[in-house]
């Protein structure tokens, strides 16, 4: 068998075909990393009938003056149930990386070996467990566990599967959102990458990411292959939900009153405390509805960005104005992404959660946001380096050279 360079559409045409194959081994993903500072090499394995049995995308970068580091992004695309095949593509790739100075490769596989139960958080097990032994077996060094977001990509993560989307299966308060939601005159539109500007307004604070990084995206993949969404207020009907809403919470509220004049008791006291609650939010948003209808304004509160590939979507990011928190512009984005684009794919990928599902985890409301929707809970595998030169890794890891390189600022949390 023999290691080479592929040729751009022969790595495509591999990487289009394998179960494995995802947006981070495209050469729209390898051209934004070349925006990045990488050097991209597209490698293949090819057996004795000339034919590719395993692939990646391979991103270089410089450590220092002499030696560099290569990782694959969401691992190699090979089968790693086939534990002779790793342990063939493994000695290939070390012999071949190992002439270009490079010390390490970093891997995370987008292998999941586990389901985790959405009530429980028990997790279960299935048989990809054991490739983790394959890569012990084989050299391969299994990093810090990821439970929030400290790696290039989370270990935990949520799939929705598009085809049984259904409002009437989501979780009851986020069924409660969604609706609050449509009835403040919340719309969701297609933008263009000229509009990239107003969706970074609402993510700037959750990544240490500048502007032109995601307008980099729009540069590095095909436009087909992208979308971007904004969510905006309808002021016309912001204003008419908004009186109606206060006209009827004023009957309701009335008819409290009479209830606590004729009969006083703890239920009906609550009763009448939420509804006055209820009457000052309406009241706020009548006054919020009319000022923006004399200013003649749009305002847009949420996006996101979207990536395609094959018959999955993926958010690469979404965020909203923290002012219109109320309005919850974020289950709304959420619900009608996945609307639209269920016809046309199979799974959305949600972006990760963390793999701490008690209260006290900071971003524990980030988690039940998410699993307001149902995905499909998993565990994934987690990333490896495989060091290519041992000595040199070692030193690296003890200098804190390989700590600086991929330490990441915590990312703020968000529902």
């Amino acid at each position: 068998m023999e290691l080479r360079e592929l040729k751009i559409d022969e790595f495509e045409t591999y990487a289009q075909k394998s179960i494995l194959g995802n947006y981070c081994q495209t050469t729209g993903y390898a051209k934004l990393m070349e925006q990045n500072g990488y050097n991209c090499l597209f490698i293949g394995l090819i057996d004795e009938y000339n034919h590719t049995i395993a692939a990646s995308l391979i991103l270089v970068k410089k450590i220092d003056f002499f030696y560099k580091y290569a990782y694959a992004p969401k691992g190699f695309i090979l089968d790693y149930s086939n534990k002779e095949l790793i342990e063939i593509f493994t000695k290939k790739i070390k012999e071949y990386l190992k002439k270009k100075r490079i010390v390490f490769v970093k891997i995370n596989p987008e292998i999941a070996i586990a389901e985790i139960d959405r009530k429980t958080k028990q997790k279960k097990y299935n048989w990809n467990i054991e490739i983790k032994n394959y890569l012990s077996d084989l050299g391969y060094i299994k990093l810090k566990d990821n439970i929030y977001f400290e790696a290039k990509f989370p270990k935990y993560n949520g799939i929705l599967h598009l085809k049984k989307f259904d409002l009437k299966t989501l979780d009851k308060n986020t069924r409660n959102k969604i609706k609050r939601s449509q009835n403040k005159g919340l719309k969701m539109e297609k933008a263009t990458p000229n509009d990239l500007p107003v969706l970074y307004e609402f993510i700037k604070r959750k990544k240490d990411k500048s502007l032109s990084y995601y307008q980099e995206y729009f540069q590095a993949f095909d436009r087909t292959d992208m979308d971007l969404f904004l969510v905006s207020l309808n002021t016309s009907e912001f204003l008419n939900n908004s009186k109606k809403n206060y006209d009827e919470e004023v009957k309701r509220n009335n008819h409290y009153i009479l209830e606590l004049n004729k009969n006083k008791n703890e239920k009906k006291l609550n009763l009448k405390m939420n509804s006055d609650q209820n009457l000052l939010n309406y009241k706020n948003d009548l006054l919020d509805a009319q000022n923006k209808i004399k200013k003649n304004e749009k305002i847009y509160i949420g996006g996101a960005l979207v990536i395609k590939y094959k018959n999955r979507i993926n958010i690469i990011m979404s965020g909203y104005d923290k002012n219109y928190k109320r309005f919850n512009p974020n289950y709304f984005l959420h619900y009608e992404l996945f609307n639209y684009y269920k016809k046309n794919y199979a799974f959305a990928d949600m972006n990760g959660l963390t793999g701490n599902f008690k209260k006290e985890n900071p971003y524990y409301g980030l988690n039940e946001f998410k699993l307001g929707f149902k995905p499909k809970v998993y565990e994934f595998i987690g990333e490896y380096d495989l060091p290519i030169s041992p000595i040199l890794y070692k030193f690296y890891l003890k200098n804190g050279k390989l700590a600086k390189l991929f330490n990441k600022k915590n990312l703020k949390k968000t529902d």
